[in-house]
């Protein structure tokens, strides 16, 4: 966690003792339990919040719970035939439900826009770079998209990587590659594998300390990212008033705005990780916050884009926002691919 970062979540913990408002009622020496995937990248990303937090409370043990989940069980089959998003995070939920956890740490990429009865996100903290980056095979010469050859292999999970980079380079193919970072980096770099170049999250790479595999970022106009790419969610049991305290330290008003925003325009559509929605988010010179989203038809033929801004002071205004861009990308014509889409999901390739 950077500097910047630490210094926001310090000097949260002396606004909240400067304002005198009552902080969290846990009685000291008192376990947290806090949940994660058990890969590599999820146990980095809990333990940032962790650290965060044992710093900022230095009398509660923090207690890291791993467990695998349904998406890490099953590397091959490919994501949109899961259905939906929770097959990252349902049996963790189901030990936050059961008052076995008192909160879970997630991409808030990977979180469905609809939580389970009972749960809510707790705090989402500051966001890492959200753009995709291009990474190309160990030893290439190639610096760009632009520079591969006619027919050369893109590996990436992701349907709307995918639909987004067809639409601008028709001449690439795509593979599903799945597995953690470090199993996808190492079949690009396998000499008889048919990968030229991954598309990954930049931020799981940053996390990592895997930056120097980067070779090139990738944003608007040719690669608008996920749907809260970049930040990270801690989701909780609605009610749990104390957890919600103590994670006050920990949540970014900024992130959290646009997060919230993405992901009320995701829930209008009805969207999920097997459908070809992109956002950039970010705040405007005039102070108001800018949207750009696009949904792309899985082949790249068609697609529907629009740029908002509005005032966005609290969290029912980013609410209202997602819906209000979702609406204008239905009323240019995104309800017609996204109809399509799901009519043909057996098809989908991500």
């Amino acid at each position: 966690m950077s500097s910047y970062v630490l210094a926001q979540i310090y000097q949260s913990i002396l606004n909240l003792i400067g304002g005198g408002g009552p902080g969290p009622m846990y009685p000291t020496h008192r376990t947290i339990r806090i949940g994660s995937r058990k890969s590599k990248l999820a146990l980095v990303q809990t333990h940032l919040v962790r650290d965060a937090l044992q710093a900022a409370y230095p009398d509660i043990d923090f207690e890291i719970v791993a467990m695998t989940t349904t998406g890490d069980n099953n590397q091959m089959k490919p994501l949109h035939s899961f259905g939906a998003k929770a097959l990252w995070t349902q049996e963790l939920e189901v030990l936050l439900l059961e008052d076995k956890l008192e909160m879970i740490v997630h991409s808030l990429k990977d979180m469905p826009t609809q939580l389970p009865h009972g749960c809510k996100i707790g705090a989402i903290l500051e966001r890492e770079d959200p753009r995709d980056a291009l990474v190309m095979k160990a030893g290439s010469s190639y610096k760009s998209l632009e520079d591969l050859p006619e027919g050369s292999v893109v590996g990436t999970s992701s349907v709307r990587r995918s639909a987004q980079i067809k639409k601008r380079y028709p001449h690439l193919n795509f593979e599903d590659v799945r597995g953690n970072v470090g199993t996808r980096l190492a079949k690009l770099d396998d000499p008889e594998s048919s990968y030229a170049c991954l598309i990954l999250a930049a931020a799981g790479l940053l996390r990592l300390d895997l930056g120097e595999r980067i070779t090139g970022y990738l944003s608007s106009p040719y690669l608008l990212h996920a749907v809260g790419q970049g930040a990270l969610g801690v989701e909780i049991r609605d009610g749990d008033e104390d957890t919600a305290k103590l994670l006050q330290v920990l949540g970014h008003k900024e992130t959290t705005l646009h997060c919230l925003a993405e992901r009320s325009l995701m829930r209008t559509l009805e969207g999920g990780c097997s459908v070809p929605i992109g956002v950039e988010t970010e705040a405007a010179t005039d102070g108001q916050m800018l949207m750009r989203a696009v949904v792309v038809s899985l082949d790249g033929q068609n697609s529907v884009d629009v740029e908002e801004r509005m005032e966005v002071a609290d969290e029912e205004a980013a609410d209202n926002f997602g819906r209000v861009v979702a609406g204008k990308l239905v009323a240019a014509g995104a309800g017609d691919i996204l109809e399509r889409i799901n009519l043909n999901r057996d098809s989908v390739n991500t």
